[in-house]
């Protein structure tokens, strides 16, 4: 079975929270304790978490400091993860707790034809390009686009070459699935749910503790 990177070391300056974002509490737990319980219902039992400072990784995890970026933060959690059976590597945002343990499964299965498969929704809104002065330049074809989530899997290898760039390169990147595309991977998506949602702002927290609720 693959090993997990949990990326849960963001301070969450934008939550305004008193403490960094994977550990503020969620329908009465941990923020990361949710994707980890998801996690050990697909079966992956292989844990490295990615830490801010002054935090400590939830039990039976590895924990690991992480980096100045989140890309920084899962090269320093792969280093330190033990070798996957499969040879495959899971990475996942503390910051989405409503993730379904089955779209772990499912992203890992789509490796079979792929260097990486991400999860991603459907995009439903008409999106327009604009420049600095917000004039409309173009109008996408929406059919095409998807707003891209996480889990995303990887063969490791592919994973860690991707990741042995510059900390310019890593700072640039905003999915490590872009750092695989860029050494000319092949990348598949795996069609999730708006649900699976990423907790920014005091508004997400309060929608994911509605629906967490309903887990309980």
């Amino acid at each position: 079975m693959a090993v997990a990177l949990l990326v849960a070391a963001g301070s969450g300056e934008r939550l305004g929270a008193s403490r960094p974002k994977a550990f503020v509490v969620l329908a009465g737990r941990p923020m990361l304790e949710w994707s980890l319980a998801a996690l050990r219902a697909a079966g992956i039992d292989d844990v490295v978490v990615a830490l801010p400072p002054g935090e400590r990784a939830p039990e039976g995890c590895l924990g690991v400091a992480g980096g100045v970026t989140r890309s920084a933060s899962v090269r320093a959690a792969l280093a330190a993860a033990p070798a996957a059976r499969d040879g495959a590597v899971v990475v996942h945002d503390a910051a989405r707790p409503l993730v379904e343990p089955e779209l772990f499964a499912r992203t890992i299965e789509a490796l079979a034809e792929a260097d990486a498969a991400i999860a991603a929704a459907r995009v439903t809104d008409t999106i327009k390009l604009a420049g600095p002065d917000r004039r409309v330049t173009a109008t996408l074809d929406r059919s095409t686009l998807w707003a891209i989530q996480t889990p995303q899997a990887f063969r490791r290898a592919v994973l860690e070459a991707a990741l042995d760039v510059g900390d310019e390169v890593l700072a640039a990147a905003t999915d490590d699935a872009w750092l695989v595309e860029r050494a000319g991977g092949t990348v598949r998506v795996v069609e999730s749910s708006p649900a699976n949602l990423k907790v920014t702002t005091p508004h997400d927290l309060q929608i994911a503790e509605l629906l967490l609720r309903d887990r309980c």
